[in-house]
């Protein structure tokens, strides 16, 4: 027996204690093992948050370029959300191709969440993908 198992007088009762930590990620609970602990390939996890944030990016900004909208404040009003909020999510139109396409895929580290996204970031696509998918 391992250090943190312990079994009862009558030997038929086992318990073992796993040390284990719970995130929030996209909406959903998820397990964390410690470092070191090998579970083989990870599943990959698509963030259903980040992807409709992101086709929502994708179609405020045909709207705006098609003309159908001369302003971020009519496309705010005819949404029906605050133009601040829409600017934010706008901005997601600007993530480096590699970055979007591992959020889609459901490839993006744990760290990367729409949090993380909605703050400042750098205007390169190598400083991006730097900063959000390190190697």
């Amino acid at each position: 027996m391992r250090a943190g198992d312990a079994a009862t007088d009558d030997g038929r009762t086992l318990t073992v204690r796993v040390p284990l930590t719970v995130r929030k990620r996209g909406g959903r609970k998820e397990v964390v093992m410690p470092d070191g602990a090998c579970w083989g390939q990870p599943r990959p996890r698509v963030d259903n948050t980040m992807v409709k944030a992101i086709a929502r990016a994708d179609r405020w900004k045909r709207l705006m370029e098609s003309g159908r909208f001369a302003s971020v404040t009519e496309l705010a009003e005819a949404e029906k959300i605050n133009q601040s909020y829409l600017c934010r999510i706008l901005r997601l139109t600007l993530l480096a191709p590699d970055i979007v396409e591992a959020i889609l895929d459901g490839r993006q580290p744990p760290q990367l969440t729409l949090a993380v996204l909605m703050g400042p970031f750098p205007s390169s696509w190598a400083e991006q993908t730097q900063a959000f998918l390190p190697r």
